[in-house]
């Protein structure tokens, strides 16, 4: 009979790649990070090299010694296209925060076809989603276009590239599959008139399959073959490894921007016009898909980060407790639209705004508005879901903002909920190891180790009529009003 030990977990994220290895003591740990470049030739424009990626994927493996199986999640959004006989990209890999297909998404409104898209995929038309970028590098590429002509290219997210060059499979999986605007969430199919709309050739997409199992064997230095039996988007991996898995559930990270996501059941979500996307979670073999609720805020760190390069502070120690009242008590707020705005505006255009300051504002109560204007957002998308949703969602938080006391009792006061921040820092990397061990069909939960600190809320004077107020403050940076009375 054969005994599985380890597990390695890869988070391959925005800005760097990390491997967790994980044992059936529960015991694990990080056993090796890469950063990659981040490349921006225009404005608006994000790039990773597919080559940087693959190699830095490579590195994590060996790091990560003798190892049962690997789980890996990817980006998202993000995506490749490539030659199927050499396995070279054609083109740098486009992120999901890049926005150079707003033109072609307008147009796409403009023609009449977001009904349809969003009736189908869920999704709405913007460029966040793979789709729009895909097309873009069809009609961009001239190498595309040829490979297109010869029957060679391979269009996909950022995983099916992995997969491919790691195992020699094409394939993605239906969590990722569900990111890109060509996935019909009643067939679980690639739906051919969402291919007809971004004039992708459904040929070049990768098949879908589960997301646990085997998806192939990555050959490793020393000859030994060790399965890949995990594929998801990152922020799905985070939410297995906190523990999610009942309708209710729900976790935000952190992280670059700020995203939501809460399990609702085994249908897709009916969302209407409330601005959330309806989420497939994942699927296990012979098991119906785990649907769900989600809601981005694209900036969240990246805003705290663009504080500190403008020279407000210097350290995030300097950030993390404050003594004083809030910034909104001195009618300070900041909008973290520096990318615009995601759930529920799916607003491009918008841009950040700081409003109420006077001379005798300081430096602690712009950094305290850019704290706070983040945890509004995130309250945002969590009273869009308590509108759609009867379950009492229970948040656990994870990301680089967790760590800061301020923001999150000011997140559990402004929810009006307890908050849970879980010890472990790493839960994406530990989801996506948890979910390998699954996809080797190993049986039984594992004891992890439970430490976390609980939020209580509070009530605070004056939140709820901040909130309103930071409500129309958002709707004037998205352009719907021209001016807000306090």
């Amino acid at each position: 009979m054969t005994t599985f030990n380890r597990y390695a977990g890869i988070d391959q994220g925005t800005t760097s790649s990390r491997v967790l290895v994980l044992n059936e003591n529960g015991d694990f740990e990080i056993a090796h990070v890469c950063d990659h470049k981040q490349i921006t030739p225009n404005k608006g424009w994000v790039e990773h090299d597919p080559e940087e990626l693959i190699a830095n994927l490579v590195e994590c493996i060996e790091k990560a010694g003798d190892i049962d199986a690997i789980g890996i999640d990817n980006q998202g959004e993000t995506v490749v296209a490539w030659d199927s006989k050499t396995g070279k990209a054609v083109y740098n890999a486009i992120v999901w925060q890049d926005s150079r297909t707003q033109d072609t998404i307008e147009k796409l409104k403009a023609a009449g076809h977001e009904d349809y898209v969003k009736s189908t995929c869920g999704l709405p038309l913007d460029p966040y989603f793979s789709a729009s970028k895909l097309s873009w590098i069809i009609q961009n590429v001239p190498e595309a276009q040829k490979l297109l002509d010869e029957g060679r290219l391979m269009l996909g997210t950022s995983d099916a590239f992995f997969l491919y060059r790691l195992c020699g499979v094409y394939a993605t999986d239906y969590n990722t599959a569900s990111r890109t605007s060509l996935l019909n969430l009643k067939t679980l199919t690639w739906d051919e008139k969402l291919c007809e709309i971004f004039n992708i050739p459904l040929e070049a997409l990768p098949p879908i399959k589960d997301t646990v199992g085997i998806f192939g064997y990555y050959t490793s230095k020393k000859g030994n073959k060790i399965p890949v039996t995990a594929s998801i988007v990152d922020q799905f991996a985070g939410l297995y490894g906190h523990g999610c898995r009942a309708p209710g559930d729900a976790k935000i990270t952190f992280g670059t921007g700020a995203f939501l996501q809460s399990l609702t059941g085994y249908e897709p979500p009916v969302c209407d016009d409330s601005g959330l996307l309806p989420m497939l979670a994942w699927k296990f073999p012979g098991q119906k898909p785990i649907f769900g609720l989600d809601g981005g805020v694209y900036n969240a760190a990246s805003a705290i980060n663009w504080v500190k390069k403008m020279g407000l502070f210097s350290d995030f120690k300097e950030i993390s407790s404050y003594k004083d009242d809030h910034a909104f008590k001195k009618d300070v707020y900041f909008i973290p639209a520096l990318s615009g705005l995601a759930c529920p505006y799916w607003n491009r255009t918008a841009a950040a705004l700081w409003a109420g300051m006077t001379l005798d504002t300081t430096r602690d109560d712009m950094i305290k508005a850019c704290l706070e204007g983040v945890a509004f957002r995130a309250n945002t998308v969590l009273q869009a879901m308590n509108k759609v949703s009867t379950q009492k969602f229970t948040l656990s938080v994870d990301g680089g903002m967790s760590v800061n006391p301020y923001f999150i009792q000011f997140l559990a006061d402004l929810c009006q909920s307890d908050v849970s921040v879980p010890s472990c820092p790493e839960l994406t990397a530990l989801g996506s190891a948890l979910l390998a061990r699954a996809g080797l069909g190993v049986k039984g939960d594992i004891t992890l180790g439970s430490d976390k600190t609980i939020y209580k809320h509070r009530t605070v004077e004056g939140l709820e009529e901040a909130k309103e107020h930071h409500a129309m403050l958002i709707k004037r940076a998205a352009g719907l009003v021209t001016t807000v009375e306090k």
